[in-house]
């Protein structure tokens, strides 16, 4: 690997870390990267989520403030992130390259256009403020480990735009604000991730000579994304992000198919 190529990764990482940590969009800058430096889809996806462990430090380790009372919480969805984030890589494991490609641009273009549909962060936000506010007790909802389940497979197996589900699941279910849900949302997601990294060193090739530099950017990304979350135009961010993945499904479904 060149120094460009380097450097290139170390900025695609603070720039996916940093987008992570605020619009759940992480792999939407660092997969992209990752083949631009000429890593053949499979082993970017897997580079992608050993990388994203890195993010996860550094988010995580910015966000205690946010985590304090969430302990029983995390226990809870921690443990169906993991069983999820598990799953997501087995079947990963067990899916052709070739199939892999042409599943990809479509993961994209569905994360992408759920981002226009969404409803955004601070209006979810701003609905469980008043419910708080008209006194009405909230306590989370039975399916809630279920869905980070799911969500937990998404990320396991790919994850683009999983950081958007699980954020808006989070606002609705939980009640709490935005920087509380981001922070839960870093910490679940990231266990997701990080049980997918330790399968995919195991069993899988990993570049690494991409995965680093890529992970240092990712972790200084990350440890910033939380201090500027609530100053972010997360509205437009998200619209620009999305509109930058149908951008990328469409080149990628044509190179696949």
């Amino acid at each position: 690997m060149s120094v460009l190529e380097f450097l290139f990764l170390v900025l695609a990482g603070f720039g996916a870390g940093l987008t992570g940590s605020v619009a759940g969009l992480a792999s939407l800058i660092s997969y992209p990267a990752l083949l631009a430096t000429g890593v053949p889809a499979l082993t970017a996806n897997v580079t992608n989520t050993v990388a994203l462990v890195l993010s996860s430090v550094g988010s995580v380790s910015a966000s205690r403030p946010e985590l304090r009372g969430q302990r029983a919480r995390l226990v809870r969805l921690g443990v169906a992130a993991v069983l999820g984030g598990a799953t997501g890589a087995a079947l990963l494991l067990l899916t052709p390259s070739d199939a892999f490609e042409k599943i990809v641009p479509l993961l994209i273009a569905a994360a992408s256009a759920a981002m226009f549909v969404q409803r955004p962060p601070r209006d979810l936000a701003a609905a469980a403020a008043q419910a708080e506010a008209a006194g009405r007790k909230h306590t989370d909802p039975w399916w809630l480990p279920v869905i980070t389940f799911t969500i937990g497979i998404y990320g396991g197996y790919f994850g683009a735009a999983a950081g958007v589900l699980m954020l808006a699941t989070y606002l609705i279910a939980t009640g709490e604000g935005l920087p509380r849900s981001n922070a839960l949302k870093n910490v679940v997601l990231g266990l997701a991730n990080l049980v997918a990294a330790v399968g995919y060193v195991v069993l899988a090739s990993i570049a690494w000579s991409a995965a680093i530099p890529l992970a240092v950017g990712l972790f200084l990304g990350g440890l910033l994304g939380p201090r500027v979350v609530r100053r972010a135009p997360q509205t437009l961010l998200r619209r620009v992000i999305a509109l930058a993945g149908i951008g990328l499904a469409v080149k990628l479904g044509i190179d696949a198919y």
